[in-house]
């Protein structure tokens, strides 16, 4: 059985024994050497690209970017994930692949709860998190519609910002970040 080391643990021979290999052993292992020993950088690799909050109009309620887009590309996919996910059957998942990545989307009620993430991310961790951001606007406007959205989107933006940070899922006891609102609302 061979044992996997990252590349910076192997040793020059190590490497040139994989070589002498037949050319599919050869693909074979260095696809597997770059998948799983080969360091990915979390910040590019795993993180949530946006977040978007859409009526069944396509009006727009909320959108967050943790990628840098010009304000067309924007635009654009917020129409795009909106055609996506209002004309899906709700029998299919949650789920549908947009361009390299994917859209895990909830609905509740009239809106649409839309995450951009990676393809090899989790989805049922995501549906998750969608809900618990649904539970604390739930819990913090009591019983959340979409003109609390509107009206106290900078609420909503904090709200956001001490669940989700840089596209990172930071927090997740719904407790703690209850717990934080109310001091920033003391605060203010």
């Amino acid at each position: 059985m061979i044992t996997w080391k990252p590349l910076s643990h192997t040793s020059h021979s190590e490497r040139r024994r994989f070589h002498k290999d037949s050319k599919d052993d050869r693909h074979r292992i260095s696809e597997v050497h770059r998948l799983f020993c080969v360091p990915l950088q979390p910040s590019l690799w795993r993180m949530i690209r946006f977040i978007i909050l859409q009526n069944r109009q396509g009006k727009t309620r909320l959108a967050k970017y943790y990628v840098p887009l010009e304000e067309s590309e924007k635009h654009k996919v917020e129409y795009e994930v909106h055609r996506l996910v209002v004309n899906r059957d709700p029998k299919f998942t949650n789920f549908v692949e947009f361009r390299t990545h994917k859209v895990i989307y909830r609905r509740y009620a009239g809106l649409f709860f839309s995450l951009c993430v990676d393809m090899t991310d989790n989805e049922l961790a995501y549906l998750e998190c969608i809900h618990l951001f649904v539970e604390i606007l739930d819990h913090f406007f009591s019983n959340v519609c979409e003109l609390d959205l509107v009206f106290n989107f900078h609420k909503v933006y904090l709200i956001l910002d001490e669940f989700i940070l840089a596209g990172e899922l930071q927090e997740t006891s719904k407790k703690a970040i209850i717990e934080r609102m109310g001091e920033l609302e003391k605060q203010e």
